[in-house]
């Protein structure tokens, strides 16, 4: 008899494990689907929203509602607009617009900044965020992840000895906020992992680790 119950007691303590396994694992798997789901059904939803005020009244008394047409709204206009754009006289209307920004003290500077960010997200070059390094950052022997941006020019360049690197180091976890920072090239080391990868690596706060690339 004093097996018998010794031989439940130690079955029961691994059902438990198991169970708890389980459902761990099930929120591991469930819990980015949902929130991925989420997103994206909340952005349709807004980009619908700004969009249906310009919709014509016939889609109103579609017995059912189109999800997305917002989506592919925006989509039709602003491939219209860079259409227009990029010829002569589309290009004369942007920079004359632009010349009239510039004449107001607080819009011109967000403008400007916001101008600057976006054509660096949209330029086709690969050398624009596409490497990860690793330097020395707070302090020695403390090292941190970052994105090389660009090579140090103007008069960054000038007043320095050395090549710099233009970094951008993001905080945890969110990556979309950080410090600018300049580093000599010869105090970073060149990572072999993708953007992609570290940028998981920084969400994570280090729970999710690249493996090395062989």
């Amino acid at each position: 008899m004093t097996n018998t119950k010794e031989t439940k007691l130690k079955l029961k303590p691994s059902l438990f494990s198991k169970i708890r396994t389980y459902f761990l694992t099930g929120i591991v798997v469930a819990a980015p689907i949902t929130v991925t789901g989420w997103v994206a059904i909340w952005f349709i939803q807004s980009v619908d929203g700004w969009f249906s005020p310009f919709a014509p009244d016939s889609f109103d008394s579609l017995p059912v509602s189109i999800p997305g047409f917002g989506i592919i709204s925006a989509f039709i206009i602003l491939t219209l607009l860079g259409a227009l754009t990029s010829n002569f006289f589309g290009n004369a209307i942007i920079s004359y617009g632009e010349r009239l920004v510039d004449r107001l003290p607080i819009v011109r500077n967000i403008y400007g900044a916001l101008k600057q960010i976006f054509q660096t997200i949209a330029s086709k070059s690969e050398n624009n965020f596409q490497r990860v390094v690793m330097l020395e950052y707070p302090r020695k022997d403390c090292w941190a992840i970052a994105f090389v941006t660009t090579e140090a020019k103007g008069e960054i360049k000038s007043n320095h000895d050395k090549d710099l690197l233009c970094v951008f180091l993001p905080t945890t976890p969110n990556p979309t906020s950080g410090f600018l920072l300049f580093v000599p090239k010869e105090e970073v080391i060149e990572l072999d992992m993708s953007v992609e990868s570290a940028a998981k690596l920084i969400i994570s706060a280090g729970l999710v680790m690249p493996e090395k690339k062989s």
